[in-house]
């Protein structure tokens, strides 16, 4: 009996502490949920570990700039190679003049057949009109008028034709390949009114003979608006050695462009033997069509949001995925650190070509201390000087081009049009060195450099940017657009090839190029990837992927644009 009575009492008991264990383990679920809701996610973290990082962009003016936790070298680093020219490149020259079975334009052009064509985008996205018009006017056995140049887009420039290129000289050079004239002839007294019309992007020559050339029979002259990568990539080796020959000797700018161009080319010589020259592309209409994280905080973010919801095409961008593909600009701190790791050290002079940079001067702060010997334009020639070109940014364009053109080093920090046009060009006049960010690899490296030494950080570099240095034979012939790999129109000399046959015979595949290689040196076989459309794991970011041959895709050449602002704003 007193036994059940003391069961009874302990069951009592127990039932009265119950409801204070619940609300013991209610408190802590609510307090383990409230943790959980206030601690930062993965990528949350990623992201704020970059932000301290990177240089920030938009914080107050007083805060001090974030030094590298590492001491980096005056000079660069002694690398025991030559960082102004690019390997082997004495055997390779550009090749471009037509076969004997190319008639002459005399014998294949139809009278009464003019195609005219209006171009697109800014400078050197209408110059790939241009020389792609040629292409065309060739495939339908027609005379071309001299091109309509894009007075109306975005970049305001009111020129035409014969104030940006030599039109005189465009004519007669290619007066074998293709009938060229100035303005459309008259029928009877009134002048011959041309077709407009449209062609597909990318359209080939069986295309263009089954589009184009009925309504071009039917109407006689024929109008192709916003005509801008309207020819195919691959074409027959003659079509592609035309389109060498426009571009690389037939575009000639005109005198006023060419002498102020050559002047300030002088002026950064007279200052030092070599020079690089940068295309930063750090504007704030790039960086918002990017839609990558800067690190600038909200400010950033409400202001590139802002820019961004001008169009209504562009969808929520996802700020990490993109920095893991590579498609986020190298910041201009990033850029300099880049080249320090690859040899170039603090005396090096650098000629920048950019519009207003995002963050004006604080953000190029970091790069002038990495190398204070930084011009551009306007600041090695006086507004007097810069007076007639100013107003036009066309013109404004092509003295950075001249400058960037003959640089001995050009660095890209994006895919635009002059970067590809600048690499096929500087590929065709001697392989000239060419610096593209091999961004999908050097994300991470970036994200980490305060937790390694300078010689950890620079060698890793110089092994991510193996296959994005401009060497010969670092992309694949057919690979990429044709006009930054114009692979049809570089021939390669007796000697290279005799080393080739032998390294086959040796070895059993072509290791020429490994054989002269240092280790801080590319190597071809082993080629860094060009970022790719789909995501993919941390762990691709790896050297294992090194079979890919280096392929350059734009960031926007997969972009169905629906915005013609927004196409160019983008295009340069």
């Amino acid at each position: 009996m007193a036994y059940q009575r003391r069961r009874q009492h302990y069951y009592q008991r127990f039932r009265l502490v119950i409801p204070v264990f619940s609300a013991v383990a209610a408190a802590l679920l609510v307090l383990f949920a409230l943790l959980s809701f206030l601690a930062p996610s993965p990528v949350e973290t990623d992201r704020m570990h970059r932000r301290r990082q990177h240089t920030s962009i938009n914080v107050e003016a007083d805060e001090a700039i974030e030094k590298p936790a590492f001491r980096i070298p005056s000079d660069g680093g002694k690398l025991g190679r030559d960082i102004w020219t690019s390997r082997n490149s004495q055997h390779f020259r550009g090749c471009s003049n037509s076969s004997n079975k190319f008639q002459k334009a005399q014998v294949i052009t139809h009278p009464n057949r003019y195609l005219l064509i209006a171009t697109s985008g800014g400078l050197n996205q209408q110059r790939t009109g241009i020389t792609d018009a040629v292409v065309a006017a060739r495939i339908l056995n027609a005379t071309l008028v001299v091109p309509k140049l894009d007075q109306r887009s975005f970049w305001k420039d009111s020129s035409n034709f014969s104030e940006i290129f030599d039109v005189d000289w465009f004519i007669s050079s290619l007066s074998k390949d293709v009938k060229i004239i100035k303005q459309l002839p008259s029928k009877g007294r009134k002048p011959l009114s041309a077709y407009n019309m449209r062609v597909p992007r990318k359209c080939n020559e069986r295309c263009y003979i089954t589009r184009i050339l009925p309504v071009l029979l039917k109407k006689h002259a024929v109008q192709l608006s916003k005509f801008d990568y309207r020819l195919a990539n691959r074409l027959d080796t003659e079509y592609q050695k035309l389109r060498c020959r426009v571009n690389y000797h037939a575009l000639k700018f005109t005198h006023p462009i060419l002498a102020m161009g050559e002047k300030l080319v002088h002026w950064m010589r007279m200052r030092s033997k070599h020079y690089i020259a940068l295309h930063l592309r750090f504007e704030p209409d790039m960086l918002a069509f990017s839609g990558c994280d800067y690190g600038g905080g909200e400010k950033e973010q409400k202001e590139l949001g802002a820019i961004r919801r001008r169009w209504k095409t562009l969808h929520r961008s996802n700020p990490d995925r993109a920095r893991r593909q590579g498609r986020c600009p190298l910041t201009p701190e990033e850029v300099g650190l880049m080249l320090r790791a690859l040899g170039y050290g603090s005396d090096v002079h650098i000629y920048v070509a950019s519009g207003e940079v995002y963050g004006g001067e604080r953000t190029l702060a970091p790069l002038k201390e990495l190398f204070p010997n930084y011009h551009s334009k306007e600041t090695i020639a006086t507004k007097e000087e810069l007076q007639s070109f100013s107003s036009f940014s066309s013109r404004m364009a092509a003295l950075d081009f001249i400058v960037c053109d003959e640089s001995d080093v050009f660095v890209t920090n994006n895919n635009g049009n002059m970067a590809k046009i600048l690499a096929g060009r500087r590929r065709y006049f001697g392989h000239k060195p060419t610096i593209r960010p091999n961004a999908k690899k050097l994300y991470r490296l970036f994200l980490n450099r305060s937790n390694m030494t300078w010689e950890v950080f620079a060698s890793s570099v110089r092994n991510f940017q193996r296959g994005f240095m401009g060497e010969p034979k670092e992309v694949r012939p057919g690979r990429g657009g044709f006009h930054e790999n114009p692979s049809t129109c570089i021939c390669e000399d007796s000697t290279a090839k005799v080393e080739k046959i032998s390294g086959h015979r040796k070895h059993g595949k072509d290791n020429t190029m490994k054989r002269n290689a240092s280790n801080d040196e590319p190597d071809v076989d082993k080629e860094s990837e060009w970022p790719e459309m789909d995501d993919d794991d941390d762990d691709q970011n790896d050297l294992a992927d090194k079979d890919t041959f280096n392929e350059t895709i734009s960031d926007y050449d997969a972009m169905n644009f629906e915005d013609p602002d927004l196409e160019e704003i983008i295009s340069d």
